[in-house]
C-alpha cells in the first residue's frame, strides 16, 4: 500500500514543475466571493492518534529525498518562518498523490493525511503575511493542476429532452468532492491572497489553465460547478491582461453548445459570471461587446434546455440593454428570429423575457419592432394552449408596457384587436376568456372610435373570409360532381366525393 501511495509522489522539486501544467480542463466564476461551504464526508486523522505517532507514520511514507529535507505533517508553528514557505512545498508535494475514491475503505489513512495536509495548507495561505516565492506558485499550481484537471466520462444523458427546470435529471456528485473542496478552496485564498504577485501569478494563470479550469465547467457536480465560477470571477478581476482571452474563451463554449453539441452542465454558471463582467463594461459598448450579444446570448435562446439557464441569459440580456438602450429592438428581432413555434412551454419563457425587455425598451427603439413583435405576440394570444394565451394577455398588466402601446394604438391595435375577438367566440378556457374581456375593455376606453373601428374590419374580413370559403367549396364540389360522370379508363386518376354517384361506384365496382 506504501509503495503504491509513494510512487504517485513527485520526485522532483516544486520549482521544476511548471512544464507540467499542460493537462486539464476549465472553470467558471460568480461575483459572490463566498468562502467554499466545506464538507467532513471524508473524516479526518483519527483523534486518537498521537502526534508521535502521526510524525514517525509520516517519516516513513515520507522520506527525507522526497519532501526536501522537512516532514511534510509538521505544524507551520512548530517551524521558524525561514523555513515555513518550504514547509509549504513539501505539504504541496504531498497533496500530488491523488487517491481512487470508488471504494471508500481504500487507502483510508493515507487520504486522512492528505486531507489534514490540506487544511494545513488552506490557514497558511490565510494568514501569511509575505509574499510567495515563485517556488511556492510554481509548486501551488503543479498541485492544482495535478489534483483538477482530469477528463470527464462520456455524458450518455440527455441534457436537452426538456425545455424547463423540471425536466432536470437527477445531479452525479463527485466521490472525491471532500479533497477537491479543499484544493479548489486553497486555489481560492490562493488567487485572493495579497502574498501572491499578480504580476509573477499571470505567468501561472496563463491561457492553458484557464481553459482547462473552463472545461472542468461541464462536471455534473453541481458543488464543483459553483466553486468554479467563484474562481472564474476572481481571475477575471484580478488578472485583467487575461480578460480578452476569457471572454474569447467562454464564447467558443457558448458557440461549441448552440451550434453542435446542445449539451454542457455549466451554461448557467457561465452566464451568472458573465452578467457581473458585463455590468462592468465601460460606456460607449465596444463592437466586440454588442458582437457577443448578438452572435452568442441571443442564440442561446435556441436548445430546448433554455428553461435551464434562462433566469441567468435573462440578465445578461437585459443588462447590455440598460447599458445601450438602443440595442433593444435588435435583440428582440433576434428573439423572433428564434421564437419556439412548436413548445409551448418555451414560448411562455420567452413571452416572460419580452415583457422584462420591453420594460427597458425607449419608445423609438419599440417602434422598429413593434409590428412583428404583436404579430407574434397576437399568435400566443390565439394559442389554444392556455398558459401560453394567459401569459401574453399578462402583458397588459405592466404599466411601461401599457404607456407604449397608448402612444402607437393606431398600429397596435389593428394587430391585437382581431385576435382578442377570435378568442372571445373561440377559446375553451375561462381563463383566458376572463383576460381578453380585460384587454378589450382597456382598449376601448383607450380609444373608443379606433377600437370599434376595428372590430368592424374584423367582422367585414370574417364574412369576406367566409365568403370565399363558401364559393371554394362549391368550385371543389362542381369539379367532383363533373369528374363523377368521366369514364374511368386504364390507370386514370378518379376523384372521390363526399357521396360519390351510384354510376361512379359502380364503375369503380
Amino acid at each position: 500500500m506504501w509503495k503504491g501511495f509513494l510512487s504517485k509522489l513527485p520526485r522532483k522539486n516544486s520549482a521544476s514543475g511548471r512544464a507540467d501544467l499542460d493537462s486539464g480542463q476549465c472553470s467558471n466564476g460568480t461575483g459572490n466571493g463566498n468562502p467554499i461551504q466545506r464538507t467532513s464526508s471524508c473524516g479526518s486523522i483519527p483523534s486518537g492518534r498521537s502526534t508521535s505517532t502521526i510524525k514517525r507514520m509520516s517519516s516513513a511514507i515520507f522520506p527525507s529525498s522526497v519532501v526536501a529535507g522537512i516532514e511534510p505533517l509538521v505544524s507551520f508553528k512548530d517551524v521558524p518562518n525561514s523555513e515555513k514557505q518550504n514547509l509549504f512545498v513539501s505539504k504541496l508535494n504531498l497533496c500530488c498523490a491523488v487517491f481512487d475514491f470508488s471504494d471508500p475503505n481504500k487507502s483510508s489513512a493515507e487520504k486522512d493525511i492528505k486531507r489534514q495536509a490540506l487544511l494545513d495548507l488552506i490557514d497558511y495561505v490565510d494568514s501569511s503575511n509575505s509574499r510567495f516565492s515563485e517556488a511556492v506558485i510554481a509548486a501551488s499550481f503543479r498541485m492544482f493542476a495535478v489534483n483538477l484537471f482530469r477528463v470527464f466520462p462520456p455524458n450518455y444523458r440527455s441534457s436537452s429532452s426538456g425545455g424547463g427546470e423540471g425536466e432536470e435529471e437527477e445531479p452525479m456528485f463527485e466521490p472525491a468532492w471532500c479533497h477537491l473542496q479543499l484544493v479548489y478552496e486553497l486555489l481560492l485564498k490562493f488567487i485572493g491572497s495579497a502574498s501572491l504577485d499578480a504580476k509573477v501569478g499571470k505567468k501561472y494563470f496563463d491561457h492553458s489553465f484557464i481553459v482547462k479550469l473552463l472545461n472542468l465547467l461541464d462536471s455534473e457536480d453541481p458543488r464543483e460547478r459553483d466553486c468554479l465560477k467563484t474562481i472564474l470571477h476572481r481571475i477575471y478581476g484580478k488578472f485583467m491582461v487575461h480578460r480578452p482571452f476569457i471572454r474569447k474563451a467562454v464564447s467558443n463554449i457558448f458557440y461549441h453548445f448552440v451550434f453542435e453539441t446542445d449539451r454542457h452542465n455549466g451554461i448557467a454558471e457561465l452566464l451568472e459570471v458573465f452578467g457581473s463582467v458585463i455590468s462592468g463594461f465601460a460606456l460607449p459598448l465596444k463592437e466586440e461587446h454588442k458582437i457577443f450579444l448578438w452572435r452568442v446570448l441571443v442564440p442561446l435562446h435556441k436548445p430546448k434546455s433554455v428553461g435551464v439557464y434562462l433566469q441567468q441569459l435573462t440578465y445578461c440580456v437585459t443588462q447590455f440593454i440598460e447599458k445601450d438602450p438602443k440595442l433593444a429592438s435588435s435583440v428582440i428581432i433576434g428573439l423572433l428570429r428564434y421564437w419556439p413555434i412548436t413548445n409551448s412551454q418555451k414560448e411562455v419563457m420567452f413571452l416572460s423575457e419580452i415583457e422584462e425587455i420591453l420594460e427597458a425598451t425607449s419608445m423609438a427603439e419599440f417602434q422598429k419592432c413593434m409590428v412583428p413583435l404583436f404579430r407574434r405576440i397576437a399568435h400566443c394570444i390565439k394559442s389554444s394552449h392556455f398558459q401560453v394565451a394567459e401569459r401574453a394577455l399578462f402583458i397588459w398588466n405592466n404599466d411601461h408596457i401599457i404607456s407604449l402601446i397608448v402612444q402607437n394604438r393606431q398600429m397596435i391595435m389593428p394587430i391585437i384587436v382581431p385576435a382578442l375577438e377570435h378568442n372571445n367566440q373561440n377559446h375553451w378556457n375561462q381563463a383566458v376568456l376572463n383576460l381578453t374581456a380585460n384587454v378589450k375593455k382597456m382598449f376601448s376606453e383607450m380609444d373608443e372610435d379606433l377600437f370599434s373601428a376595428c372590430l368592424v374590419k374584423y367582422k367585414e374580413d370574417e364574412e369576406r373570409q367566409a365568403s370565399l370559403e363558401s364559393k371554394r367549396r362549391l368550385t371543389w364540389e362542381k369539379l367532383e360532381s363533373a369528374a363523377a360522370f368521366q369514364p374511368v379508363t386504364g390507370h386514370t386518376a378518379v376523384l372521390v366525393g363526399r357521396q360519390p354517384s351510384a354510376n361512379l361506384i359502380a364503375t369503380l365496382i
